[in-house]
């Protein structure tokens, strides 16, 4: 477990790696580094969620668990200056490169933190939740995110999800199914689906 990114302390020598890489229309410098996900470009599944969000009409903090280094919620933040998002992330080197990349980017609207999923995060009544789920982890414990989401979201909140549907699509689906008033598919790409849950 030590070894990966779920972790708090990786334990992976420090190689900083730098690349300029354009979202929703903005280009960004981020900072990466051994030890946290996909630390040489913006992964696929991250990309697809983040062309594929909707902002719902309704007030409340956005949050973005699992940020890593930053691209989904710094990305969502610049987009929608007016919102603010907190970042969070069980791997300190992660928290660490997500507020270097929040300045670095000149994005100012974030809170940035470290949290074993939503444990650490005392914001409530969040419009939006947006994961990349850590599939490492386990099952129970991507799971457990969901299930604090859910408790975090205010009424007609939404909790956004990447996922591959061969790492557990159709599972997360049914758990959700289980809570939720509305769950569906919004995309499907490569393998890849985006699951929108509304409270």
């Amino acid at each position: 477990m030590s070894q990966h990114y779920y972790s708090n302390k990786p334990q992976v020598e420090s190689k900083p790696n730098k690349f300029n890489f354009t979202l929703l229309g903005h280009t960004f410098m981020f900072t990466t580094d051994a030890g946290v996900f996909s630390k040489s470009e913006v992964d696929f599944g991250s990309r697809v969620l983040i062309d594929a969000f909707d902002m719902p009409d309704i007030e409340g903090p956005i949050f973005d668990v699992g940020c890593g280094y930053g691209p989904i919620g710094l990305s969502i933040a610049r987009q929608f200056p007016e919102r603010i998002v907190h970042m969070m992330d069980i791997n300190e080197r992660a928290v660490s490169l997500s507020r270097h990349n929040a300045e670095l980017n000149g994005v100012q609207n974030v809170r940035i933190f470290e949290s074993n999923g939503l444990q650490a995060c005392t914001e409530q009544d969040a419009a939006v939740i947006l994961t990349n789920p850590p599939i490492r982890a386990g099952k129970d414990t991507i799971f457990r995110f969901y299930d604090e989401a859910y408790e975090k979201l205010r009424e007609r909140g939404e909790l956004w999800i990447v996922i591959q549907k061969k790492q557990g699509a159709p599972s997360t689906m049914a758990h959700l199914e289980e809570k939720f008033a509305e769950v569906e598919v919004v995309e499907k790409k490569k393998g890849y689906w985006i699951i929108r849950a509304i409270k």
